[in-house]
């Protein structure tokens, strides 16, 4: 589902700039130390997927605080807050993750993650290593500045703190998906979705976006390869799985390599995990592969998700084995849709700096932000984190144990939250 906004109805930003109120500076000035103290305790204190109790306990009682009505509960440990302006106008959502993944710290940081928890019945270190606590404590930011604001602001805000973005536990449903089925953006209506997302290796306090597709589609497949067992000397009267896994994973590569048009939009297929066996002379009955199909485009998608079950079965029945294979889609496409994009970065702009504003290419990592966008007009950006002067290639990426923010411009995405519901708010633009 795409959305339109009327060319026709598109207000300057000379005009815009003069929605903003005057005040706005100085009440974000006066958060800023908050909102850095708020993330290095939510980075000391990482929680997992579907089990942000503490966070979301954090972030409710500091917007209830603000008088904002709070729901809590939502997609399991999600909260919704809800600020009505003084005015009439839109409905626009603001939109934070909150959750951690399983992976031990390596920085030495005063702040530094030590805990532990349960991941799928393994025993693992906790880390924000992807940001989430930079992003959920600018908008408990946004949502103090606003709320001081509150006779100001044409319409109302929704705040979207939600849980399981890296993905739920295996059994379990969550994030953005699930707070959309249990209607975070039905009461009130929204009618337009911001999000950012912070990134290592884009100078602190920058912002990057794309209009169109911009963030990848994420489906994870299984395949279970079955053989048959016999002694690591006498290959020939069992079936390998292992072997016929070794090759399967070469040919998912053929799918990228040559059954993709690349020049369309890019394919990627890893396999991140393979499990088999328990002694080095016994040839086992089964191997498993876990791994992730990127995508940003819809029937490249289709075709490819195809090509994997049939690559997979027919090399298996080549070697004389069977494969069960199962995808399960995780992420739609990040899509930022096009004329709202053209509408708000003058806001970006204003907001950062027009000089530390810029468009960039699609990138292959996924969000599940996109089930929002599946439902309303939406933005979604990349807002810096890397120390100002550093080589983005040097940067340590998301996911990984060195993973690192320079907090100290965590007030310029403050006021990018609270610059895009002034402006869209007074600009309101978009029909379905």
């Amino acid at each position: 589902m795409r959305y339109l906004l009327p060319a026709l109805l598109f207000v300057a930003a000379t005009a815009a700039a003069q929605n903003t109120p005057a005040s706005l500076d100085t009440k974000v000035a006066d958060v800023k130390q908050k909102v850095i103290a708020w993330r290095r305790d939510f980075h000391e204190h990482p929680e997992l997927s579907n089990r942000e109790f503490n966070t979301a306990k954090k972030v409710a009682e500091h917007l209830q605080a603000l008088g904002i009505e709070v729901r809590t509960g939502v997609a399991k440990t999600g909260v919704v807050g809800i600020l009505k302006g003084g005015k009439p106008g839109p409905v626009v959502a603001l939109r934070a993750d909150m959750d951690a993944l399983p992976v031990i710290e390596r920085n030495n940081l005063p702040f530094k993650s030590t805990v532990t928890a349960d991941y799928n019945g393994q025993k693992v270190g906790v880390m924000h290593a992807c940001g989430h606590d930079s992003h959920t404590a600018m908008l408990m930011g946004a949502a103090e500045v606003l709320s001081k604001l509150k006779a100001d602001i044409p319409g109302t805000v929704v705040f979207l703190f939600q849980p399981s973005e890296e993905g739920a536990p295996e059994g379990e449903e969550g994030g953005a998906n699930l707070m959309v089925k249990e209607g975070a953006l039905d009461n009130p209506k929204v009618e337009v979705a911001f999000g950012m997302h912070i990134e290592s290796n884009i100078p602190a306090g920058d912002i990057q976006y794309k209009s169109g597709a911009f963030m990848a589609s994420a489906d994870l497949f299984k395949i279970k390869v079955h053989g048959k067992s016999s002694h690591g000397s006498q290959p020939w009267l069992g079936v390998d799985p292992i072997y016929v896994s070794s090759q399967i994973i070469n040919a998912l590569q053929g799918i990228v390599s040559r059954e993709s048009d690349l020049t369309q939009a890019p394919v990627v297929i890893t396999v991140g995990a393979i499990h088999s066996g328990v002694r080095f002379n016994i040839i086992p009955e089964e191997a498993e592969m876990l791994g992730t199909i990127r995508n940003l485009d819809k029937d490249i998608r289709n075709k490819v998700l195809a090509e994997v079950k049939n690559v997979a079965t027919s090399i298996a029945a080549t070697y004389h084995a069977t494969a069960d294979i199962s995808i399960e889609n995780k992420t739609l496409v990040t899509y930022n849709t096009p004329e709202l994009v053209k509408q708000m970065v003058p806001s970006l702009e204003k907001a950062a700096g027009t000089a530390h504003v810029r468009e960039m290419n699609w990138v292959t990592g996924a969000e599940d932000f996109s089930f929002f966008g599946e439902k309303v007009p939406s933005f979604f950006f990349y807002f810096g984190g890397m120390p100002i002067g550093n080589d983005p290639k040097n940067a340590p990426p998301h996911h990984t144990p060195d993973f690192f923010i320079d907090d100290s411009k965590l007030d310029v995405g403050v006021k990018t939250f609270c610059q895009l519901v002034f402006d869209y708010a007074k600009t309101k633009t978009v029909t379905k």
